[in-house]
């Protein structure tokens, strides 16, 4: 799996922010984690860690209720780019910081397309290598209330992507099923390149679509 997962990434040709239809304000980096699967209890649909199988999946957050932005909703463990720090940088030291799991330089496979947010965000998505080091995760309360492992089976569903009408934008706007619950963009817009690139093997592109209007702010 990781080496397929590398070879497709290493064949993707990214399209970075300034290749988007506006100019973003803030730079931000958003990390894939691709883990072993965790069944057991559910929480929204999906279930959370009480034990593990060999089938991948990835990491998913709720993040904290307390939170000044988007707090309560499903999200990848990101944040904004410092100074000097790349995008596989800032990827890695958020996932450190909001769940607790430390990787290595080595463990990134690639990059997808930058999306570009209402808010003035062009955030970069980095594939990440988490094996099976993901088992003893230490998710920080203050910005995540819990962490998910979502099967791809889940990505593959038949009923995935949403793609909306709303009349605020002339832009289709994009969900992905998750549980009995959905997730909006932008978290849509990677789970669902990382399923066309990654797992199907598939050029789609994301940066068209656009967020509901709930997420614009």
């Amino acid at each position: 799996m990781r080496d397929l997962l590398q070879r497709r990434l290493g064949a993707f040709e990214v399209l970075a922010h300034e290749d988007a239809p506006q100019t973003p304000v803030h730079r931000a980096a958003v990390a894939l984690v691709v883990v072993e699967e965790g069944h057991g209890v559910e929480a929204c649909g999906i279930a959370r860690l009480t034990r593990w199988s060999a089938e991948p999946a990835l990491l998913l957050t709720l993040r904290a209720k307390g939170l000044r932005r988007h707090a309560g909703q499903w999200a990848l463990p990101g944040g904004r780019i410092d100074d000097h720090e790349t995008p596989e940088q800032t990827a890695l030291r958020e996932l450190r910081e909001e769940v607790g799991l430390a990787l290595g330089g080595d463990a990134v496979l690639g990059r997808l397309d930058d999306y570009v947010t209402r808010s003035g965000y062009a955030i970069t998505p980095i594939v990440v290598w988490g094996g099976r080091r993901a088992r003893a995760l230490r998710p920080n309360p203050q910005e995540v209330a819990s962490v998910h492992r979502i099967p791809m089976t889940e990505l593959m569903r038949a009923d995935a992507p949403i793609v909306d009408r709303i009349p605020e934008t002339p832009r289709p706007v994009l969900g992905m099923p998750l549980g009995r619950s959905w997730i909006a963009a932008p978290t849509a817009a990677f789970l669902y390149q990382f399923r066309e690139v990654c797992i199907a093997g598939r050029t789609t592109r994301v940066a068209h679509f656009d967020q509901p209007f709930f997420a614009w702010k």
